[in-house]
Parts: structure tokens; C-alpha cells; sequence
């Protein structure tokens, strides 16, 4: 719960990493870990013991707007406490969100939170499909149940649902810190599209077993996707104006993130409930918008990415970013092959990105300004790759599952895992400063066990996870900022906030260039020919130019300027441009000369034209190499004294060849292709 809405909360904390952050309070029970039986690992990977200590009950009763499946009879819900704090010893203790009133036992949020009870009855669900356990059953239909209480049923707001509880079973519908909407059934939300996704597959999975209790999902289900018609697919076909871009209006919160959870739900209700036409457009409008978030290429911002949110060109975060995951699993159900090829670029030209560049951030805003990384950004990255590899039968995509998967085992800036295969235990991420956060919330241990039935689902890509689980080296992304620049006759810029409000100042200062001013900046020598991308602060109304040089040779203009402001925070937009020619891999300095108007000089992002990643085991390695390059071109691949395997792939993920290699050799690689080498 703790990511979950940090993106909305940005413009309020000024984009600062809010891991860890949770809740300020005394203990509500503590669970002993099991960490000393640690060496008797189960044979799944998956094991629910920690979620199953942070489900608790609460018996609220019927309020108006508010009941669930058989209430009278069943008076109990379960959920799962939001936060699990470390405590000495290796336990944990489960809290609310927000700061505790001793007096009335309340918090400032509350104890539960539907984003969380959604998202841990699909892990249920999964783990009763894929096991056949009748724990697991129960605690999905249970889940689910509580799910619905959740819901408001009757009045103005049927449909939405209430995010915060409190442990006594009390609503809090407008908990402090304020979150939107305020209160928080009273319009679309996370917590809406997140009910969808539970509603979704709980009545595919319920559907034979038990129809009562099917009937009564798809009955809440319909009830969602009625207040989705009525506040957000009411605007299905209109369009808004994002600093001169045209992005979709029909998406819930404007939000291709929240939309993509909703997807994920509806997708499988829609497979198993053909015959609904409604819900069925509902899912078919929601994933064309999602389809419409895809952007730039293997050269140009943001790499094939499909951005979260359609109020900025800037932002992109690893944290709630299914959106490939849905295209695929819509494609699929709708059998509209269109909707894949976003999900295909985004897995192709940007994961291999970001996978070189270090893992899934918490920010990309453009540039990582937050590189917290966390189980759900992680997750949402697996869960993504293996839906568009099985929709689009692409096994270099597979390949990327593999390594996407090995962050839960060792391979994150740790170097450490952030899964106990011993006690269920994910942690509450990876700090910026590498080290790990030893909480364990609801968030993180739900998508760390969404992630172990993924990998259990897929053994051949869970076992290269578990087999690599150190990152030997990798040469990807890398940013300088401009207030480093070695020499220049511009002026450093402190703003009062580096967030703007869509987009984020790297460094917390930019480089102010007037016109016929000049900067020289440092560049890090690299193993081979580099892209070079200037950041800058692009105005409206208004515009500014740039030439950039290395030495004599003359890599590019830069032209700043956006179209309308529109639906954005602030005029102008914060954007990464690509220069013309690449830079050699001696070339060490750069030089802009700013031609007409100011340049905000944010910075520079530096991408090889071959991103590597090198993943390593005890008896296993994987490299990744990763082409950028608009030609054809030849690539170092191997390790001298082993034997590998190495499979190319085209820039969708198909296989070109496969070869068995002694040492070192050269491949070729395709434009915006990718090379798997594998000991």
C-alpha cells in the first residue's frame, strides 16, 4: 500500500521515496520468524505463511450502502493488517496506517485498506488454482467477501468503493494525510480498478466450484463497471491536450496504471462471461486507452515505454506498471492482436533498458531521480514480460522473465534477496543507498508471492531466477547532471520544489543557459559508442535552441518547445532529446552553446548503443546485450574459458538463431534487437 499512490501524492511531497515511510504506532502482534529453518526450503517457491499472519478479522455489521455475501451468517471479514514493522528477533508486528490514537485504538488511515484486500485475495486464488489447496480457497472466498463490504452498493457513489478500515471494522473515509478522492468512494480510484481485478478472477475461479457465490461476484463486479461507465468510459473517445500531446480521456484517474488492474480483472471475467456486453466494452475501451500510452523508440524517449499517466510525458514508475500485462491479456480475450505491439515495445525497447540501467525504479521522472526499488515494481515487470511472451508467443521476452525474476533472489543493488523462500517474508524493498528495508507490509508480501506463482507456474524461467542471483556488472543508462558542468558562463537554478509537478529537476537544480552562453560537461568514458540525450526544461509559450559538440565534430541541435499545457500541472514539459550522432566511446567531454531563447539544462542522459547486463551464479550465467543502434551491428558476447549458448532475437522478441559458443565471439545484432547468452 505504501507505493500505491505515491504518484498521486507527488505535487504534496515533492516526489520524495515513500518506502518505509508506513505507520507510526505500538504493535498489534508479533509472528516469530522462521528464519532458522531457513536452510529446508520448500519446494515451491511459494509459501504463504507471512500473508497469512497479517490477515486478521474484524465483524463491522451492516451499514448503510455497505454489506457483502452472506453477511448474517458470516458476520466475520478477514483482511490483511497494512504494515508488518521489524522487530528485534526476527519478528514482525502488524500495523495501521498513520499515526495510532491510543484512546479510540484508531489510525490515521486505518488498519486495512482495499487496495490491499483485492490484491491479496487474487494471490488466493492463484495459489488455490494453481496448488488446489482448500486453505487457500477459503481465505480467497473470504477476501473476496470482505472485498464487496468495501463497496458501496446504493446511493450516488454504487460502484466506487472505500479504501481505509479500521480494526474495530469503523470506515474511515477520509483518513489525513487527505487522500483523493476525498471521501474516497466519492469517484474513480486505485481501490475501484483493484476491486475489478478480484471481482474479475475470483468469479472466473468460482464460477464452477460454487455459483452462488459466482453469481454474487459478478453482480459487485457489474456494479463497478457501472461507475466506471458512469465517471470515466463516459468520455470513451474524447481526448485531452498533455503539453502539446493528445493523450486519452477515458482512463480511470487518467491513469494507464490504475486502468491496467482493472484490465487484468475484466480480462478474465470476460473469458469466463462472454455473453456480458457491457463489461466486455468496458474492457475493450479501457485497454485502447491503455494502447495509447505507448511512446518514443529504441532512440527516443521514453524507449517504447507505455507511460502511467496521461498528465505528463515524463513520468514513468516500475511500481503499479502492468500495463503490458494487460494489452496482452486483452489481446488475447478481445482476440485483437493490435493491442500487443505497445505491450511488445515496452517489454523489448524499454525493460531491457531498464533492466541494464539497474532494475525497476521506484522514478523515472525522466531521469531516475527515485531509485528506491520495490516488490511491486519488480513484480509488475515479471508479471508483464510472461503475459506478453505467452499472448504473442515470444521467447526472447521469456528470456527477460528470467532475468527480470532473479531481483527477488540477489540480483538488485542488495546484493542481497528480498524473497525468504523459508518464511514468505518480501521485503519492503531496496533503498536508494542499496541497503534493504527489513519491513514487510501487505504490499510488498503480496506481490512477492504473486511473482513465486508466476515463477511456479513457469519452471524453466524460475529456474535461471533462482540459478543468477548476483549481478556481476551492467552498462546501461547513466545521467550527468548539468550543475557538474567542468565550465560555464550559465547559472546554476535552485528551485523552491525540483518537482514541478508532472516531472522532476534530477539533483534538486538545473543549468540556466541565455542565449550565446556555453557549458562543458564531463562524460564518463565507455566501452563503446554512446547515445547522448539532453534534458531540458521545454517552455510554453516560448522556445530555446542548442548545438552540441564533442571536440570539433557536431552531434546535434537541440529545438525546445511544447505545445498546450492542457491537463498539466505546469506550462512546458521536462524531455529528454536525442542528438543526431552518437559520441565514441574515448570521447569524454561535451559542449552546448545555447543558440536562441534560455535552456534549462537539466541534464544528460548517456545510453550505450549496446546496453549489457551480466547476472551470475554458482553454476549459472545470464548476459543480457541490448541493441540501440538504428544499424546492423556487431557485438562482443562470452566469457573466455566457458561454453555458453546464445540466442538472438529480433526488436520483437522472436528468435533469429541460437549458437553454442567457446569463449568470446561476435553476434550481430538487429536494430532494437537483443542477445541472451547462457551458461
Amino acid at each position: 500500500m505504501t507505493n500505491s499512490l505515491s504518484r498521486r501524492w507527488l505535487v504534496a511531497l515533492a516526489a520524495t521515496a515513500m518506502v518505509g515511510a508506513a505507520a507510526v504506532a505500538s504493535p498489534a502482534v508479533a509472528s516469530p520468524s522462521s528464519a532458522a529453518g531457513a536452510s529446508a526450503a520448500p519446494a515451491r517457491l511459494t509459501n504463504l505463511a507471512h500473508l497469512d499472519f497479517l490477515l486478521d478479522t474484524a465483524s463491522p455489521g451492516a451499514v448503510d450502502g455497505h454489506s457483502t455475501y452472506r453477511l448474517a451468517e458470516e458476520p466475520a471479514i478477514t483482511m490483511p493488517w497494512t504494515y508488518a514493522d521489524s522487530r528485534p528477533g526476527g519478528t514482525f508486528a502488524r500495523v495501521g496506517g498513520g499515526p495510532l490514537d491510543p484512546a479510540t485504538g484508531h489510525y490515521g488511515q486505518g488498519a486495512y485498506n482495499a487496495d490491499d484486500i483485492t490484491r491479496a485475495a487474487v494471490v488466493y486464488l492463484r495459489d488455490w488454482k494453481q496448488s488446489g489447496s482448500a486453505a487457500s480457497r477459503t481465505k480467497a472466498y473470504e477476501l473476496l467477501r470482505s472485498v464487496a463490504y468495501f463497496q458501496t452498493s446504493s446511493g450516488p457513489n454504487a460502484g466506487n468503493v472505500v479504501l481505509w478500515m479500521q480494526s474495530d471494522g469503523t470506515f474511515n473515509t477520509s483518513p489525513v494525510p487527505v487522500e483523493l478522492p476525498d471521501p474516497s468512494d466519492s469517484g474513480p480510484s486505485y481501490w475501484l480498478a483493484r476491486s475489478l481485478w478480484a471481482f474479475g478472477e475470483g468469479y472466473a475461479d468460482f464460477k464452477d466450484s460454487d455459483p452462488a457465490f459466482a453469481s454474487f461476484l459478478q453482480q459487485r463486479l457489474q456494479l463497478g463497471v457501472a461507475a466506471l461507465d458512469r465517471e470515466v468510459l463516459n468520455k470513451y473517445g474524447t481526448y485531452a491536450i498533455a503539453d502539446g500531446a493528445r493523450v486519452p480521456a477515458w482512463l480511470i484517474i487518467d491513469g494507464a496504471d490504475a486502468s491496467a488492474e482493472a484490465v487484468l480483472g475484466l480480462s478474465a471475467y470476460s473469458a469466463a462471461a462472454p455473453g456480458d456486453t457491457a463489461s466486455r466494452t468496458a474492457l475493450a475501451q479501457l485497454a485502447e486507452g491503455i494502447s495509447k500510452r505507448g511512446a518514443g523508440s529504441s532512440t527516443q524517449w521514453p524507449y517504447g515505454a507505455i507511460l502511467p499517466w496521461a498528465e505528463s510525458r515524463s513520468m514513468w514508475h516500475a511500481y503499479a506498471s502492468q500495463m503490458p500485462a494487460a494489452l496482452a491479456v486483452a489481446s488475447t480475450v478481445l482476440k485483437n492482436p493490435a493491442l500487443l505491439e505497445p505491450a511488445v515495445a515496452d517489454s523489448v525497447g524499454f525493460t531491457t533498458e531498464l533492466l541494464a540501467a539497474g532494475g525497476p525504479d521506484n522514478g523515472w521522472y525522466p531521469t531516475p531521480v527515485d531509485t528506491t526499488q520495490i516488490a511491486y515494481g519488480a513484480d509488475s515487470r515479471l508479471q508483464s514480460l510472461l503475459a506478453v511472451a505467452t499472448a504473442g508467443d515470444r521467447p526472447g521476452i521469456r528470456q527477460l522473465a528470467g532475468i527480470a525474476g532473479s531481483w527477488f533472489f540477489g540480483a538488485n543493488p542488495s546484493g542481497r534477496p528480498t524473497y525468504d523462500r523459508a518464511t514468505g517474508v518480501t521485503f519492503d524493498g531496496v533503498q536508494p543507498d542499496g541497503t534493504v528495508n527489513p519491513n514487510s507490509g501487505a504490499e510488498s508480501t503480496i506481490h512477492g508471492l504473486l511473482s513465486m506463482l508466476a515463477l511456479d507456474a513457469n519452471p524453466d524461467v524460475a529456474a535461471r531466477a533462482v540459478a543468477t542471483p548476483a549481478t556481476v556488472s551492467h552498462d546501461g543508462l547513466t545521467v550527468v547532471q548539468a550543475e557538474s558542468a567542468t565550465a560555464t558562463t550559465g547559472t546554476i537554478v535552485t528551485p523552491a520544489s525540483a518537482w514541478t509537478g508532472e516531472s522532476q529537476f534530477g539533483g534538486g537544480a538545473y543549468l540556466s543557459l541565455p542565449s550565446k552562453s556555453t557549458a562543458s560537461l564531463a562524460i564518463p568514458a565507455g566501452s563503446g559508442a554512446r547515445h547522448l540525450e539532453p534534458v531540458t526544461f521545454e517552455p510554453n509559450p516560448g522556445s530555446a535552441s542548442s548545438v552540441w559538440t564533442a571536440g570539433r565534430i557536431p552531434l546535434g541541435i537541440i529545438r525546445d518547445g511544447v505545445g498546450a499545457q492542457g491537463i498539466t500541472a505546469v506550462p512546458g514539459a521536462l524531455l529528454p532529446q536525442t542528438l543526431t550522432l552518437p559520441i565514441g566511446a574515448g570521447a569524454t567531454t561535451v559542449t552546448v552553446r545555447a543558440t536562441s531563447g534560455t535552456v534549462q539544462l537539466d541534464a544528460v542522459i548517456v545510453r550505450p548503443l549496446v546496453s549489457r547486463l551480466v547476472l551470475g551464479g554458482a553454476s549459472a550465467s545470464t548476459e543480457l546485450v541490448h541493441s540501440t543502434s538504428v544499424l546492423p551491428l556487431p557485438t562482443r558476447v562470452g566469457t573466455a574459458g566457458e561454453r555458453t549458448t546464445v540466442r538472438t532475437y529480433d526488436s520483437g522478441g522472436r528468435l533469429l538463431q541460437t549458437r553454442v559458443i567457446s569463449g568470446s565471439s561476435t553476434i550481430l545484432l538487429r536494430p532494437g534487437g537483443f542477445a541472451v547468452v547462457t551458461r
